[in-house]
């Protein structure tokens, strides 16, 4: 189990934007940290209103994007185009090359995460997808994934059938259990929660697990978003 602080993420700042990367990011390259599992891109962005990423490529890549305050709007060379919000999942597979921007419309800033994740193939046909979902359960809902045991769900479908994302939004002392996998990143998006075997884990906050084997999550006093990635290969 390893413990990443927010405070030591690399950061990415200008007038319009400020990014903190969990792995090795554009201009920020550590050998020992480009990824973990199959994600190999973990981004916790705020973006200014009237500002945003202009059009750029993307190729052989699954893009989750998860926004937590405010909205994002998002146009592709696939003729693609939405909205995304607080509890809305998009997934763009990148596959064998694809152009979008990514733009904040509205009058305040939107804070969002994004995650890139490898496929098991390469070269598929690009495409696009966003899912409403139910996060009142208090539970891990899954979000984005190519399991086979979320088959039957509501999330978006990603090209790699050994990953999985699941979002819970925890109330203050609510408790979940992670999926028992090779390897699990946590990720506190909003709120603190503690983690067994660990401790405190505050806004930001990230933990990695390898051969985990059900660790309980619990809700800090103001409660918790989280995001999971569960892999398995």
């Amino acid at each position: 189990m390893e413990i990443h602080r927010a405070d030591e993420r690399f950061r990415t700042t200008s007038e319009w934007l400020e990014s903190r990367h969990s792995f090795s990011f554009g201009a920020h390259y550590d050998p020992a940290n480009v990824g973990f599992g199959f994600l190999v891109a973990h981004n916790d962005e705020t973006v200014a209103p009237g500002s945003g990423f202009g059009t750029h490529p993307h190729q052989d890549l699954e893009i989750v994007t998860w926004v937590l305050r405010g909205a994002l709007a998002h146009r592709d060379s696939q003729g693609n185009s939405g909205e995304v919000h607080p509890g809305l999942a998009q997934r763009m597979s990148a596959g064998s090359g694809i152009q979008h921007s990514e733009w904040n419309d509205g009058s305040e800033p939107v804070h969002y995460v994004q995650m890139w994740v490898r496929p098991d193939r390469f070269d598929l046909p690009p495409s696009y997808e966003q899912t409403e979902l139910d996060l009142t359960t208090g539970e891990l809902v899954p979000v984005a994934s190519g399991l086979a045991k979320h088959m039957s769900s509501t999330a978006t479908r990603i090209n790699q059938p050994a990953a999985g994302m699941s979002v819970a939004r925890l109330s203050p002392g609510g408790t979940i259990t992670l999926p028992a996998a090779p390897y699990l990143h946590l990720f506190v998006a909003t709120g603190t929660a503690n983690l067994e075997n660990a401790g405190e884990l505050g806004t930001a906050d990230a933990a990695r697990l390898t051969a985990t084997d059900g660790e309980r999550l619990t809700g800090g006093p103001d409660g918790a978003e989280v995001l999971v990635w569960e892999m398995h290969g």
